[in-house]
């Protein structure tokens, strides 16, 4: 297992309308992906992608990052534009249990 990690801040005046299409576009990926949203920074928001390997981890980065995902469509609120979208690939540092 691997995740995908997408970080932003999502402009306060877009808020809501952010929230409204982010709560689509999460029903719309069955389970893979959740969203989170920083509770000492309000507007902060976070995307994990759970993945069966790295590949499709970093499948999922390149999408995020390259404009053609319908999560692009957030991109315009996002604070400072899509320089500001950070996503990263993380991998297990330790077995989990029941792994092996």
């Amino acid at each position: 297992m691997h995740v995908c990690f997408a970080e932003y801040r999502i402009l306060p005046e877009f808020r809501e309308q952010f929230l409204v299409l982010a709560d689509k576009l999460v029903a719309g990926e069955n389970g893979l992906v959740q969203l989170y949203e920083g509770t000492d920074q309000p507007g902060l928001f976070v995307e994990i992608w759970q993945t069966p390997s790295e590949e499709e981890a970093e499948r999922v980065k390149e999408e995020r990052l390259s404009g053609h995902s319908s999560w692009s469509a957030l991109s315009p609120w996002i604070a400072g534009g899509t320089d500001k979208l950070h996503v990263w690939t993380f991998k297990p540092a330790v077995s989990l249990p029941g792994s092996g």
